[in-house]
Order: C-alpha cells, then sequence, then structure tokens
C-alpha cells in the first residue's frame, strides 16, 4: 500500500481511493455564490487570495493561467463538477478568478451538433 504526500496531489490510497472525501474540500458546501455552467470560462487575474485556501483550491488557480472550463478544471482535479464549482466561486469571491459565460458561435440545441457529439461519443466507446 502506497499513500501520495498531501504535498504531491490529492490524497490517495492504492487500495482505497482518495483518503479526503470530496464534498469534505468545500466544507459540505453544494452550491456555488457565483453562478457557472460547465462551459463557464475562468482565468486567473493574477491577484493573491487573501486568507487560507486548501491545496485543491491552488490546483484550481494554477490550472486556471489560461481562460479553462469548468468541466476541464473539474476533470483535472479529479473532483465532482458540484464541488469545483464551489471552489472556483471562492476563488472568484476572493478576487483570484475572473468569470465569462461560455461563447456559442453555434445554437446549443441546434439538433445536428447534439447529434454530431453523441457520434463522437459512440466512437469513443
Amino acid at each position: 500500500m502506497s499513500v501520495v504526500a498531501a504535498g504531491d496531489g490529492p490524497w490517495l490510497d492504492d487500495a482505497a481511493g482518495r483518503l479526503v472525501r470530496p464534498f469534505t474540500v468545500s466544507n459540505g458546501r453544494t452550491r456555488p455564490t457565483v453562478a457557472l455552467d460547465l462551459m463557464s470560462q475562468v482565468m486567473a487575474t493574477g491577484a493573491t487570495p487573501l486568507g487560507y485556501l486548501g491545496p485543491e483550491h491552488a490546483q484550481a488557480l494554477e490550472r486556471c493561467s489560461v481562460p479553462v472550463a469548468v468541466a476541464e478544471v473539474a476533470a483535472h482535479l479529479k473532483l465532482p463538477v458540484a464541488v469545483t464549482k464551489v471552489l472556483l466561486a471562492d476563488l472568484v469571491d476572493c478576487g483570484a478568478l475572473t468569470t465569462k459565460p461560455p461563447a456559442f458561435h453555434h445554437n446549443p440545441t441546434d439538433r445536428a451538433l447534439l447529434e454530431a457529439v453523441l457520434d463522437g461519443l459512440r466512437r469513443q466507446l
């Protein structure tokens, strides 16, 4: 059994998996203070957050040096999207991140677009 140190990434155990439960990271909060969807873009402002933020906050902030979608940050952190949104909202609230809604060049409910996405997903399976 090997355990990864706290500073090396998420606390993992080969047999047990993540040692810190996802909602512990957000102190049990499930609702972000800022409206974010999966495709919202977040980017670091360069401002240093005041007060203590957990290691997941630091990892999220590091990932946002360029504009990135909320879904991508969640995948990188290996956390549920609901938890990731809370972490990102914390960073927005303290001025370390800025956010903007996704820019759609197409109608997001366009049937042809949705069918193309579905076909692409089927090819991956």
